[in-house]
Formats: C-alpha cells, structure tokens, sequence
C-alpha cells in the first residue's frame, strides 16, 4: 500500500505544471482589476459567481487536459483538422486579437505595480520585456516550467493581504452562497467581465499544448487530471481575497470605481501598509507571469493552426515562425505602454468582456472534439459532462445577449428621458445603516462607467 501510494506522489509530481500554471494565469492584471474593481464597487455581492465559475473552469480544463493526453496534438490543430483551416483562421484571427489586448494590459500591471514603489515605467517596461524574452527563448521547457511555478507560488500574498485587511468574513460567507442578479447593464457587463476573465478561451489553448508538450498521456492523466482540478481552485481562492480585500478596505467606505488594479494597491494603504505592498507585489508578480504566457499561448494557438513547427524545447533555427512571432507580441506588446495618451483602460475591460464573448464559440468547438470516437475513443465526455459544458454555453449567449440588449436600449433612448435606476446594491446587502448605496448611472454604457 504504501509503494504503491509512493509511486501515485512521483507520478503526480512529474506532471505538475500545465494545470497550475494555466490556472494562475488566469488572475493575471486584467482578471486583478476586474476583481479589483467588483469589490471595490459592488462589495461581497459578486463573490457567488467563484463557485459556479470555479466547477465551469474545472470541467473545461479537464477537457482540453484529456483531448492533450489522448491525442498528443493541441486544440487549435484538432480544429484545423477536423474543421478546416478557413474556421481555424478566423478563430485565430479573434484570439490573436483579444490575447494581444491582453500582453498590452500585462505590461500595463508591470508599469503600474512598479511605479508604487517609486519606478518609472520607461525602465521597468523595456527591463522587463528583455527578461519575459530571454526567459521563453533561451530557455527550454522544464526550467521555464520550474520558474512559472515558482511564480504560482507567490500569489499567496493575495491571501496573506486579505487577513490582513480583516474583512467582515460573515458577509463573505454569505454572499459567497447567496446569488443575486439584476438587469442593469454595469452589473451585468461585471459578470461577463469575470466569467471571461476567469475562463479566458487562451487558457484552453495553452493548457492543451503544455500537456502535448510535457509529454504527458492517458498512464499520467488520472495524476494530471488531480493536478488540473486543484489549479482551478487555488485560481478562485485568489479570486475571493482579491474581491475580499477591496470590499472589506474600499467598499465598505463607501462603492468607488477604481481604474487600474494598482489604484486598488494604493487604497488599500490606509488601513495597512503591508497589506497594499503585498497586494502591489503580487500584481506585478501576475503580470510578469502572464507577460510570458500569454505572448506564448498565442504563438502555439497560431502555428499549430497553420502546421509550423513550435514549442520552447525547440531551437529557433527549428521553429523560426514561433520565436518571430513571440518577438513580435512582446516588443509590440510592451511598446503600447510606453504611447502618452493610451486609452489603456477601455481596452482592458473590453477584452475582458470580449474573453467572455468568445468563450462559447471555443468551447463548442470542444465539446464537438472531445465527442469525436475516431479521437478520443473510450476516453469521450459522460453525459453529465457534456450537459454541464452546453448549459455553460448557453448561460454565456444569454449573458452576452442580454447585454447587447440592455445597451441598444440606452442608445437609441432619448438622452432627456427619466432611466429608473436599479435598486441600490448597498441596500441587498443586509441594508446596514451604516454602509453608502451604490447610485451607478445605469444611462452609460457599462465600460464607459467603468472606465471612468
């Protein structure tokens, strides 16, 4: 018993990684401000979205986890081949697009994090462009693995800077259970925000292509399939004490629109000082982590689709198109930072609800690979799976869908007209005397009133 208990620990230690790292990308500057902001500005009462979104992120990472272990190729090829290369490129061209917005906004933490502590972003961008480079293209596989990891590592500040802050974790507890919904257009743009920020499409592209490329199969995949699940919890974990912290620190002072996630860093510092370089670490620590990642996601999703070679084991002489292209994101990526004058923050929220927009096409595309026979044989979703993956579908049109509607109608009503605004939020959350309602000017654009 006790060999073979031995035996299950190193294989489960020889495929961490693809889950871990894939998942805590996910809280990475942009998914920081969107939390970030969902604390600061509506309290606890989002905090019930984690535990659906964190059973939705475990059922489509183990998807991709599994269609990677059985099938030895990435999503993105799986879509050229059984779809076409006219479907995959246009699926391309819109991730392409949202993940660049994304490396902009990564670079956009760095700038910002580090400029707490008093650095300017004319030298810690251009610094920390030349490291996320060196790191994926003098490196190889295992020891750009082994820093990432580290890296997961370091969001416990997050947790740590949530104790510290004490929030009132009885309304914590409570609205963590305690769904509440409203028809009113900055709430629901929040919600997309967060189900695109936490269950970004990229996420499925990497983790698929990090699982072919550590070369784990169907003998490892019950120990991956565990180390899949536990990086999906550890993500949402950090959610809730990012959230935790801004509605504890900021909320419960009165609802405030934040800007940027080191605008959250810095009002955290009233009430403790450790707690807002913690939380300013931390951001810098996730969008360092991500600024590699997420350059590296977008260049496997583009050569697997077009059939060139990729992967960090391979030298560039091998795989010229996936370093070039890498280059190409970083350099650009980090060059938008450095623009006077860069509408930054629009674009930061709206790929996040874009993430959200895009998400129910990739996983269509999923569930239609993972119930292929000719792929994955007996290793095709249960029945349960699959109800679970439509109904995230379908929740995910009805949200966008709503959305849409929600904006046409301000649009096309005249700007003189009386809007009834929502119920005040402050009001839903156990009406204390003490606590400020929240009056959101429900007559602009969820975005606009968040970019504010």
């Amino acid at each position: 018993m006790l060999k073979k208990f031995r035996y299950q620990i190193a294989i489960f230690l020889s495929v961490i990684g693809p889950g871990l790292i894939t998942a805590n990308v996910d809280n990475d500057s942009g998914g920081i401000l969107t939390y970030s902001q969902a604390g600061a500005k509506y309290g606890y009462l989002p905090l019930w979205t984690l535990i659906p979104i964190t059973l939705l992120l475990i059922v489509t990472q183990e998807m991709c986890s599994r269609m990677g272990a059985v099938t030895g190729k990435g999503l993105s090829d799986l879509i050229r081949e059984e779809f076409g290369l006219r479907t995959t490129f246009f699926m391309m061209f819109a991730l392409v697009l949202t993940n660049f917005t994304n490396v902009i906004a990564e670079f956009a933490g760095i700038a910002t994090s580090l400029e707490l502590f008093n650095i300017s972003r004319y030298i810690s961008v251009p610094i920390c462009a030349l490291a996320v480079w060196l790191l994926v293209v003098k490196g190889n596989y295992r020891s750009v693995e082994k820093i990432f990891l580290v890296a997961c590592s370091l969001y416990i500040t997050y947790i740590v800077s949530g104790i510290l802050l004490k929030p009132d974790w009885k309304e914590a507890a409570l609205y963590s259970v305690k769904p509440i919904l409203m028809f009113d257009t900055d709430y629901i743009t929040m919600l997309i925000a967060m189900v695109g920020t936490s269950i970004a499409p990229w996420m499925q592209f990497y983790l698929q292509s990090a699982i072919v490329e550590k070369g784990i199969t169907t003998k490892e995949y019950v120990q991956s399939r565990v180390e899949v699940i536990v990086g999906c919890i550890m993500t949402d974990v950090v959610a809730f004490f990012i959230i935790v912290s801004c509605a504890g620190a900021i909320w419960a002072h009165g609802p405030k629109d934040i800007e940027t996630a080191a605008d959250a860093a810095k009002a955290l510092m009233p009430f403790g000082k450790y707690a807002s370089y913690l939380f300013s670490a931390g951001l810098f620590n996730a969008s360092f982590f991500a600024a590699c990642i997420l350059p590296l996601s977008t260049v496997y999703t583009v050569c697997e689709g077009l059939g060139f070679e990729s992967g960090v084991d391979k030298r560039w002489k091998e795989a010229p198109e996936f370093y070039w292209l890498y280059t190409l994101l970083v350099v650009l990526g980090a060059g938008v930072i450095l623009w006077p004058n860069f509408p930054l923050i629009k674009m930061i929220l709206w790929s996040q609800v874009l993430n959200g927009v895009l998400l129910p096409v990739v996983l269509i595309y999923m569930i239609m690979l993972i119930n292929k026979k000719s792929l994955l044989k007996e290793w095709t979703n249960s029945r349960l799976y699959n109800a679970v993956a439509w109904i995230a579908v379908v929740i995910m049109i009805g949200l966008t869908l709503a959305l849409a509607a929600i904006t046409v109608k301000q649009i096309t009503q005249p700007a003189s007209a009386d809007v009834p605004s929502s119920k005040p939020l402050a009001d839903m959350q156990r009406n204390d005397a003490g606590r400020h309602s929240l009056k959101a000017n429900v007559g602009e654009s969820g975005a606009a009133h968040l970019a504010r």
